[in-house]
């Protein structure tokens, strides 16, 4: 039976897959029975998919019209995305998202934002919040953990006489690299470019500007560590 599902979860995910011997197959049986209710779920989504996808309960989407997921991608229990955006959210296959983390493209439907693209076998942690009003952009293979949270806008305060909320905001983006790990509790913001490789760690505040390839950094405000050796 074990072997059945290896070869079964390696044709998903497109890689060699094993599962862990030490797994009770008591367990093992209700992991395949929720997975099934999860792709039977994702099956019955109407929005544009590239074939089915894993939807937890209490998923919610809005603004499907505006939502693209690839093949294999799961999206846990709790998850909120609302896609209201230019261009929406895009979620590239194989790539997971874990329970309760959020996506918000638009902060006001005055001015809509940008959206969010991620690349393949992109896994993002439980409990994330993603604003991307000003875009984000993440490449293949790009793990975080939990309780992470992207702002890709900031809000102009260079008037005292002003209120800050109705000085409107500036939005740059954040680009996010291939094969990087950030950190759980790590907090980026907008105009940050992080490129291939990096390591962001745990709690780690990334203000602006680039972070260069296969450094890396910590610390508030995050500084370069060291570099990853080959």
């Amino acid at each position: 039976m074990r072997k059945t599902i290896n070869k079964l979860i390696s044709k998903i995910k497109g890689e060699k897959y094993i599962i862990s011997d030490d797994i009770p197959l008591k367990y093992l049986i209700s992991i395949i029975f929720r997975r099934l209710v999860m792709l039977i779920r994702g099956c019955l989504t109407i929005c544009e998919k590239e074939g089915c996808f894993f939807r937890g309960s209490k998923v919610k989407m809005y603004c499907k019209s505006k939502i693209k997921i690839g093949k294999g991608v799961s999206i846990d229990r709790g998850c909120y995305l609302d896609a209201l955006s230019s261009d929406g959210i895009i979620i590239g296959k194989n790539s997971s998202m874990g329970k309760y983390t959020v996506i918000e493209c638009s902060g006001s439907i005055k001015d809509i934002g940008k959206g969010i693209f991620t690349g393949e076998n992109v896994s993002l942690g439980a409990n994330g919040f993603f604003g991307c009003a000003g875009g984000i952009k993440i490449g293949d293979n790009t793990i975080m953990g939990n309780f992470i949270s992207f702002h890709s806008e900031n809000h102009i305060f260079s008037s005292r006489k002003t209120p800050i909320r109705t000085q409107g905001v500036n939005r740059e983006g954040i680009i996010i690299g291939k094969d990087c790990w950030i950190g759980a509790k790590a907090t980026i913001l907008d105009g940050v470019v992080v490129e291939n490789g990096c390591i962001i760690a745990a709690g780690a505040l990334l203000t602006k500007g680039k972070y260069e390839a296969y450094g890396i950094y910590g610390g508030i405000p995050a500084k370069l560590l060291k570099f990853r050796k080959d």
